[in-house]
């Protein structure tokens, strides 16, 4: 049975003693790593019940790097104590230890603490392109929660361009989820890349057959400003679907190019959503204020 902090150490004193050698060792880079019971020592003191204890002892590991992987792999699939498996998992990113993820997946699924459970997702996220294909795995799985869909799509959009082959190979796919994912996380790339490519996927997926997907795409072509998808915004105004409608005219507003005016002027006047009349007019008068602003500049 794995020792507790109770029977490692005699007292809170003789931990506090522990931890002020070991952190001082792994400042200096002079701690041992390949003195594993120090080590497990560590991993107990994330068990203490003192929160600034055990943030000193993730801070202690985190410095020893990868040596500390395989223990802190360990309490995180073993230790009875759910408070070191958290403190295990949110370790293990510090580290970004690609070894990690095959652990980090199977801990999971199968730990019942929902804390462990996002910890490991963000434990993922740190791992980049090595833990892409099992994050999607997860959006593509019908037995995921949708909770876990979403800590998993958060993932890959954090992961960005190192996922982005992995995404352009599911680019087409069959779930719903996994397009959402995708979108979400071809959005950040875009963002931090500003590669055409990029944005032109984007506003393929305004075509998609999921209003989810739809909507998503036009929210995040509206918070890029991309002006090259306004002719797809505007056609989707006339879309069946009240979401896409509403969600087309709220991008074209965050865009704010104000030659759209009269097109949300019509779509508004011929919309028989009554809900949906107020978002229309406030694109239009947001749009009406930017032209104003536009025009004071030239006074």
């Amino acid at each position: 049975m794995t020792e507790t902090i109770d029977t490692l150490f005699a007292s809170e004193a003789e931990v506090d003693e522990f931890l002020a050698i070991a952190r001082q060792e792994a400042v200096e880079k002079t701690f041992d790593t390949s003195d594993g019971d120090r080590i497990k020592k560590l991993v107990e003191c994330m068990g203490d019940t003192r929160g600034l204890t055990r943030l000193a002892g993730a801070e202690t590991i985190g410095l020893l790097g990868k040596p500390a992987t395989p223990f802190l792999i360990d309490g995180l699939l073993n230790h009875k104590n759910v408070v070191v498996r958290r403190a295990c998992a949110k370790t293990i990113t510090l580290i970004a230890d690609t070894s990690a993820v095959e652990s980090l997946v199977y801990a999971h699924l199968n730990d019942d603490d929902t804390v462990v459970k996002g910890s490991t997702i963000g434990a993922l996220a740190r791992m980049g392109e090595a833990a892409a294909q099992e994050l999607l795995k997860f959006v593509k799985d019908p037995e995921t929660s949708e909770s876990t869909k979403g800590h998993a799509a958060w993932a890959l959009a954090f992961i960005g361009a190192d996922a982005k082959d992995y995404l352009y190979q599911e680019i087409n796919s069959d779930s719903e989820s996994v397009r959402s994912a995708i979108v979400g996380a071809i959005a950040k790339i875009a963002a931090d890349k500003g590669e055409a490519e990029d944005f032109e996927a984007l506003v393929k997926f305004l075509d998609d057959d999921s209003e989810t997907v739809r909507c998503e795409t036009a929210a995040v072509l509206g918070n890029l400003a991309h002006k090259p998808a306004i002719p797809k915004l505007l056609t989707l105004l006339d879309h069946p679907e009240s979401e896409t409608r509403k969600s087309a005219a709220l991008a074209l507003m965050k865009i704010k190019d104000t030659s759209v005016i009269p097109q949300l002027q019509t779509a508004a006047k011929q919309e028989l959503n009554e809900a949906l009349k107020p978002i229309f007019n406030l694109a239009i008068s947001q749009l009406e204020r930017q032209l104003d602003e536009d025009d004071d500049d030239w006074d």
